[in-house]
């Protein structure tokens, strides 16, 4: 049967369209249930026998949602209790309009098995698709299909069990819909009301979400906020420059600060300054706001206060005295920055956080305060039965919403996580904080991997060059089995040196738009945590068939020079290649080589040519402004048998990791010149752009305290100003200094050259970069692979290669890939020297001050890597030991930031 809509609508040009909607209804659509002998076509999803225990519904049922039940209660809907439930399609359209997030987690429901969870395509059946009338909205058409397709559904099994006892319960939050559903004769809850009926799973009461009406149950009548502006004012508003849109980052130092980066180009003011539990008015870390700029007079410097959220569990803080602990703080009115108040909220960006409960003093007290991990996050209030069982345990929980008279935002309990402290629980805790995708590869992943035995064919000895022969090796930390590089130098009969970069060929395994690609580009990357990988690509590529092991042979794709001797590059070419590694040597064993002058095999001579042409390319590289930073980073020496770290020491470097970085940074720079050349619109391409003036001020302030100068016109500037920053008996402050250099850098990013005219590398002091090397844990390397293998005719395109809009989305997706692993690795590491120094004691090290707030002083500990802040008493004094934050008991360690603009000191050294 086909229905069609027609109607004409006004085109830009004036002009006036015909458009005609067709719509396809039909007889034969199943309604996937057991019971039902005749529209059945394929495997049944919905079991005949439904039973789950409940004081309201004692007879087999089916369970339908509508669309608000699924958005809010999606923590229910995934219990594995929950079970024959029938997602709408009408439902599903519109959670896919309104929640990504929640779209994707009913999706996953659907496909698990064991859910029992069907879509039946209510709009293309005969019988449950309705016309909307005239005067009704859109809404209440849909919630009219819903009743309709649950009407269907009662009669339907009726027929088919002639009146038996297998019924549909239809789940609403809406009142009016409920009523309506009660007149067409259905069976009819409340969300709440079904699941407080379920018998022996008290649990699942924690995980029901507050609706508006709950909300407001819980909290006081004083108001504590200003009322949000309607969405039409926010938008008119921002149209007229009354208000200015942007992203809210709470400060992770002091829970009454935030500032607000404007998302719009060509703004004078690119951040707004937040100060006060009012002006902040209930924006949380990372949604999108509309903000009011106070007059220039109401300016004010950032706070040097580090304030966490203390006030006591069961009550809330007076607003007054909050903000009494900002005041106090001298204003220099040259650091004064634009402020502004929260008028309203245009975009949440909520997601289920991790963290710990604060049990409330109050006896049997069901509403506690859960403090998330990431102090960016305020505390979330919710409901829970079962607080004396979750003390000291991680947990999830979800926030509902944030009413204007309550001080804390209301949320529910997701799921326990399992024992604070314990290493499997907190490395949980940090992927899933860190927004890590670390689940198993899928079986449709995992279908698209060679099978077994694998070998090189003939035909791959035809098309690419046997390289064999050339005395090849890699240099890599001790156990690596991801190897990605391998080298050779030799001397060639002209006089010249040939040397060669060879990487593995991953993209030979993986191709274009398959399962194995799209779950690659997800992860963006590996992850490289303490005594843990989580792998960008199935472990039979990335430690077997892609990595370049000795004495095996493997698939490469060769970057290869004639170099003279003072390392200029005479010629350049790209080639696939098959190569068979000589040596899987660490840097310390390649170390010993190079200095062992007994020595003089062919690996070894081939180390030292190598090594002699870095020296110079280092040279040359810093000459021309490249920097030379410096970061506190330890190394931990693991317990084969408990994995606890047992020792722990600063990372030291060798001239081998300087050689391989120089050749690796060649073969970027000579690859990316390459595509670039050849794909001017759509080169995936690395830059570094150059830091804003006022991110040198706590470096240049820091100089000053020794009456040093540093110059920051430029990259080489400031390489000459850190490496003439010394002092006498103090040769640590240089590093020190370097170290207040790094977090003055902006982050590197991807990007597409077809998108951007900026393709300078500040640190690097190069023109033109790329990722070619780690294509085995960076997607990246993959594309820019691709793309080389295109240039050189050596692969066919396809059509998002090309694409520069799929290019530059592909680009952002990895960029905050990257960003998170990065930060996910630096909480392994505090989280390793958590259990490191559990049973130590007070240990004495050296500790350097780094810059001095207004109550507190945060000191570094090179040995250690470890950097935190000694707090002052009442009385202005220290306190004896140094304060980090934790939730394990007698461990003191930071918590690494999590974001870029974190990182950087704001105050003086």
């Amino acid at each position: 049967m086909l229905k069609s809509k027609t109607f004409v609508k006004k085109t830009r040009s004036g002009g006036v369209l015909k458009i005609v909607r067709e719509h396809y209804l039909r007889d034969d659509i199943w309604c996937g249930s057991e019971v039902c002998k005749e529209c059945k076509d394929e495997a049944p999803v919905l079991q005949e026998h439904a039973c789950i225990e409940s004081n309201l519904c004692s007879f087999p049922h089916y369970l339908i949602p509508d669309t608000n039940v699924v958005l809010h209660q999606i923590d229910i809907l995934e219990d594995p209790l929950i079970r024959n439930v029938i997602i709408l399609q009408i439902v599903l359209q519109e959670v896919r309009h309104r929640s990504a997030p929640v779209y994707k987690r009913i999706k996953d429901a659907i496909h698990e098995k064991e859910k029992h969870f069907y879509t039946f395509t209510n709009e293309h059946h005969r019988e449950t698709f309705i016309e909307r009338e005239q005067g009704e909205t859109a809404n209440d058409r849909n919630d009219r299909a819903i009743r309709v397709a649950a009407k269907w559904y009662t009669d339907h099994l009726a027929k088919k069990t002639n009146g038996g006892s297998l019924k549909v319960v239809l789940l609403t939050d809406d009142r009016a819909n409920k009523e309506k559903a009660e007149q067409y004769g259905l069976v009819v809850y409340r969300c709440e009301e079904y699941i407080k009926s379920l018998i022996g799973n008290p649990e699942l009461m924690d995980r029901l979400a507050l609706q508006p009406d709950d909300q407001n149950e819980i909290t006081g009548s004083k108001l504590l906020f200003p009322e949000h502006l309607p969405l039409s004012r926010i938008q008119s508003g921002i149209k007229n420059g009354m208000f200015l849109q942007g992203t809210f980052h709470a400060n992770r130092d002091n829970y009454l600060e935030g500032k607000v980066f404007i998302n719009r180009e060509g703004e004078e003011i690119n951040e707004v300054l937040l100060q006060g539990l009012q002006n902040l008015n209930r924006a949380v870390h990372q949604d999108v706001v509309a903000i009011e700029l106070f007059p220039k007079e109401r300016w004010v410097a950032p706070s040097s206060v580090v304030l966490q959220d203390d006030s006591p569990n069961d009550e809330d803080a007076e607003e007054d005295e909050t903000e009494n602990k900002l005041k106090g703080v001298p204003s220099d009115s040259s650091v004064l920055k634009p402020t502004g108040r929260v008028v309203g909220i245009i975009k949440r960006n909520w997601r289920p956080f991790c963290g710990m409960l604060s049990q409330s003093m109050i006896k049997e007290a069901t509403r506690h305060l859960f403090t998330p991990a990431d102090r960016r996050i305020p505390r979330i209030r919710i409901e829970t039965r079962q607080a004396a069982n979750l003390v000291r345990q991680r947990i999830m929980v979800a926030i509902d919403g944030w009413p204007k008279n309550s001080r804390y935002p209301n949320g529910h309990f997701v799921k326990n996580l399992g024992s604070a402290g314990d290493k499997e629980t907190e490395t949980e805790v940090l992927l899933l904080e860190h927004d890590v995708p670390h689940q198993p590869f899928s079986q449709a992943v995992l279908s698209f991997l060679p099978k077994m035995p694998w070998s090189i064919t003939e035909e791959d000895l035809k098309v690419r060059a046997d390289l064999r022969h050339l005395c090849v090796c890699s240099v890599d930390p001790p156990g690596c089995t991801d190897i990605d590089d391998t080298l050779h130098c030799r001397e060639l009969e002209n006089g010249n040196l040939e040397v060669g970069v060879h990487i593995a060929d991953v993209s030979h395994f993986i191709r274009p738009g398959n399962a194995l690609d799209q779950e690659a580009a997800s992860r963006g990357t590996t992850v490289y945590l303490c005594g843990k990988r989580i792998d960008m690509v199935p472990e039979l590529l990335s430690s077997n068939l892609c990595s370049l092991r000795s004495n095996v042979e493997r698939l490469a794709f060769s970057c290869i020079w004639e170099m003279n001797h003072n390392a200029e590059i005479l010629k350049a070419h790209f080639t696939k290649s098959i190569i068979n590694s000589k040596a899987s040597l660490t840097y310390a064993e390649a170390q010993m080589r190079i200095d062992d002058s007994t020595m003089k095999d062919d690996i070894t001579k081939s180390l030292r040519g190598l090594n002699r042409l870095a020296k110079i390319l280092k040279g040359r590289r810093i000459a021309k402004g490249a920097l030379t930073l410096s970061s506190p980073e330890v190394r931990f020496h693991i317990d084969s048998e408990t994995h606890d770290p047992i020792d722990m020491q600063s990372k030291e470097l060798k001239e081998t990791n300087s050689m391989v970085e120089e050749f690796m940074l060649l073969a970027n720079i000579s690859v990316a010149q390459k595509i670039y050349d050849e794909f001017s619109e759509c080169a995936l391409l690395r830059k570094h752009p150059s830091p804003p003036p006022s991110n040198y001020d706590i470096l240049i302030k820091a100089a000053k305290s020794r009456d040093l100068n540093i110059h920051t016109d430029s990259a080489k500037a400031l390489a000459d100003s850190l490496n003439n920053a010394t002092v006498e008996n103090f040769p640590y402050f240089n590093t020190l200094l370097r170290i207040l250099a790094t977090r003055c850098m902006m982050q590197a990013v991807y990007f597409c050259s077809g998108m951007d005219s900026d393709f300078h590398h500040y640190g690097l002091a190069s023109p033109i970069y790329t990722h070619f090397t780690s294509p085995i844990r960076r997607y990246a390397d993959i594309i820019v692979h691709r793309l080389l293998a295109v240039a050189i005719n050596a692969d066919s395109t396809y059509p998002d290669l090309m694409d520069k809009h799929k290019q530059s989305a592909l680009c952002n997706n990895l960029n905050y890939r990257h960003k998170m692993a990065q930060y996910a690795q630096r909480a392994s590491v505090a989280f390793h020297t958590q259990l490191f120094f559990k049973n130590k004691g007070i240990i004495n090290e050296e500790g350097f001050i780094l810059f001095v707030r207004k109550n507190a002083i945060i000191i570094l500990i090179p040995k250690f890597g470890l950097e935190g802040a000694v707090f002052f008493d009442n009385k202005d004094k220290p306190s004896p030991h140094l304060s980090f934050d934790s939730e394990i008991p007698g461990v003191s360690v930071p918590v690494p930031e999590s974001e870029p603009e974190a990182k950087k000191p704001k105050l003086d050294c």
